[in-house]
């Protein structure tokens, strides 16, 4: 499993869904970005980050629970911690893309309090990306 966002799968792209390439890695570097890896033992199942896209709002990145993995709750621990981090940072607002065939993220987000938006990022196409945000806040986790 990657132990960096530089190193994660650079998978085939269709229309205009994200590569890891476009997000540098100092991105995620603290005191304002985040990346966790989540384990089960000595194994990774899981991983996200977060990064801030400007004063107030932060962008969760690269979100991902292996198939094996999925259903334990790992994601939702993985968003949660990675929201806690951008309200410390300052962030009122938090954004995402997923693939609209996502249909897993896609519940975990709607669970969470995401609702869609227009799309963040110039040129993004409808048809393979979904757009989402939510506000953050004294009650969010």
């Amino acid at each position: 499993m990657p132990t960096t966002p530089a190193q994660l799968p650079n998978a085939p792209i269709r229309r205009r869904a994200a590569r890891p390439i476009t997000t540098p890695e100092a991105d995620f570097d603290p005191p304002h970005g985040l990346f966790l890896i989540a384990h089960v033992g000595e194994e990774a199942v899981g991983c996200g980050g977060v990064r801030l896209l400007g004063e107030h709002t932060a962008e969760i990145k690269r979100m991902y629970v292996s198939g094996e993995a999925r259903g334990h709750g790992i994601g939702r621990y993985l968003l949660e911690h990675l929201e806690r981090h951008a309200v410390s940072r300052g962030a009122t607002q938090i954004v995402l893309e997923t693939g609209r065939r996502n249909t897993a993220a896609l519940a975990l987000y709607h669970r969470t309090g995401y609702l869609p938006c227009p799309s963040y990022v110039a040129g993004r196409d409808h048809q393979v990306n979904r757009a989402m945000t939510k506000p953050l806040g004294s009650s969010s986790p």
